[in-house]
């Protein structure tokens, strides 16, 4: 006889009671998870509303003037700048709807961002547990570079939302094998590349990831991956296809000619904006990468898609830099489309780096809560000058912008009945400028005849606007910014010299205190 006390089974009657005590948890479990999600929602609503009204810059005044054309126009129109134009189609939308006013157009960014939050909840919860969730959740909830995003009337929160989830889906289908996700990746992939040209370093960067996933998979489970590819990607590129011409036209006459080739410094510069600034970045570094040390040496299907998402990340930040250093279209503000594979990486390294990640979480989440709003509301002067020349602009008037992707802008805070020109020659549209070819255009627009020209346009009486960039707040050394910075000299050169007309004002008077970001505007009367 064994002398081990055996334990009696349960009855039916037993295992049955206990179901309802089981089930009940997971209605609460819910109700816990959807008011945490929910706190961390409203903490990043009340965070990324600070400066909602804050003033447009030029890319923000650029947006509502391509977006105020006819929807079915907004394509035609985007072969004239050089961006994809599902954000522009969204923003007309919400237009009609809510208005344009900073206000409202800001709001639709701010509700791209504030989904982040669980978006990222969703993320690392199915893929590294809920520590790795809530984790996810909090950074994209608090992280700066968002939170300055989501007040700004451009794509980069939309971009920010679509890649945290497509990089989601592609680990859901290509490391997990989780074929439910296949048809929302192919859709996610398609509207990240509708949204913005960096999707194709984030697309990248999966390729590589996939290269990895398939050389690592068992060579039975090698050619279901493959196909499983060839679908998603391959439906992607059917439905990006009608965009192609356009991007070709694009690539050829339009690019970034603003742009100089980055260096190391300002990849790592690029890198430290989306992880909340320097501090907070060499922190997170640190941290989390001794924390995904240690998940990706564990062996585990986590560590496998843990390493996946590096890869991803990795070569489409490295890739971005090279293709700049070839064609530089480089800006910080771009790495809003890597932002969500980066906090990804953070918060797995984070919610796997045990007391230190956590010491490490809570420093980093003290820091971003500065909702930064100096920052916000001094992007661009334009408006405020605008509203100090409003006095002296009547109908008819001439307003000429020697900095040209600044007429949108301008056109947006100015009255009614004001006509338009750049240091190009006269604008019959300024809601959108022509980027095409346009350094050439400007290399040939000779100051002299053209500002002559415009003057002859004036009756007596009529004044001429001049709004030129406040050039000793930024740098002016690619082609194009060099030739704006050359040009805004010789026209006010010119006008000075030229009889027939007076100054009469300048806006604004600079003074000790520092120089605003933004335009200068001096105003001409024409006297004889």
């Amino acid at each position: 006889m064994s002398s081990v006390a055996q334990t009696p089974h349960p009855s039916l009657r037993e295992r049955l009671s206990a179901l309802p005590a089981r089930t009940a948890s997971r209605p609460a479990s819910a109700a816990v998870a959807a008011a945490g999600v929910g706190a961390l929602m409203l903490v990043s609503l009340v965070l990324r509303t600070r400066s909602l009204d804050a003033a447009f810059w030029i890319d923000e005044g650029l947006s509502v003037g391509i977006a105020s054309y006819g929807f079915l126009e907004i394509p035609g129109v985007l072969e004239q700048d050089g961006s994809p134009p599902l954000y522009y189609l969204l923003l007309h939308v919400w237009m009609q709807l809510f208005g344009n006013t900073e206000t409202a157009t800001h709001t639709l960014s701010v509700a791209f961002a504030v989904l982040c939050v669980p978006a990222a909840l969703w993320v690392g919860r199915s893929l590294w547990g809920p520590r790795t969730g809530w984790a996810a959740a909090a950074l994209a909830g608090l992280n700066p570079f968002l939170t300055y995003y989501a007040q700004e009337t451009r794509m980069y929160a939309l971009a920010a939302l679509l890649g945290l989830l497509m990089a989601g889906c592609f680990l859901h289908v290509f490391a997990e094998r989780d074929r439910r996700f296949l048809a929302p990746f192919a859709v996610l992939l398609t509207l990240l590349l509708y949204t913005h040209n960096w999707a194709f370093f984030l697309a990248a960067g999966t390729l590589a990831a996939l290269v990895w996933l398939v050389r690592e998979a068992p060579a039975a489970d090698r050619r279901p991956l493959v196909r499983d590819a060839l679908v998603g990607y391959g439906a992607a590129a059917l439905s990006y296809l009608p965009w192609v011409p356009t991007l070709i036209s694009q690539a050829r006459h339009t690019g970034a000619p603003w742009a100089e080739a980055p260096t190391v410094g300002e990849l790592l510069s690029g890198l430290g904006f989306v992880l909340g600034g320097a501090t907070t970045a060499i922190a997170i570094m640190l941290v989390a990468g001794n924390g995904l040390a240690a998940v990706i040496r564990d062996a585990s299907p986590r560590a496998r898609r843990t390493a996946a998402l590096a890869i991803v990340a990795a070569t489409a930040v490295l890739l971005a830099w090279l293709a700049s250093q070839v064609s530089p279209a480089f800006a910080n503000r771009y790495f809003v489309v890597f932002a969500g594979p980066l906090l990804l990486l953070a918060a797995v390294g984070l919610s796997h780096g045990g007391r230190l990640g956590l010491a490490c979480f809570v420093l980093v989440a003290v820091f971003w809560l500065d909702p930064r709003s100096g920052e916000l509301e001094s992007k661009s002067n334009a408006r405020s000058v605008a509203a100090s020349i409003q006095t002296l602009v009547t109908a008819g008037d001439l307003v000429v912008s020697t900095h040209p992707e600044q007429l949108p802008l301008l056109a947006y805070y100015l009255p009614e009945g004001v006509r338009y020109g750049t240091s190009l020659g006269p604008v019959e549209d300024p809601r959108v400028f022509d980027w095409r070819d346009a350094t050439d255009r400007l290399r040939a627009a000779k100051p002299g005849p053209t500002a002559r020209a415009a003057v002859d346009t004036l009756a007596k009486g009529e004044e001429l606007v001049l709004v030129q960039p406040i050039l000793r707040t930024a740098q002016w050394g690619a082609p194009w910014t060099s030739l704006v910075r050359k040009r805004s000299v010789q026209w006010e050169r010119r006008l000075e010299a030229d009889p027939r007309v007076r100054r009469e004002a300048v806006v604004p008077v600079f003074g000790y205190d520092r120089l605003p970001r933004g335009v200068r505007a001096v105003v001409y009367r024409r006297i004889r």
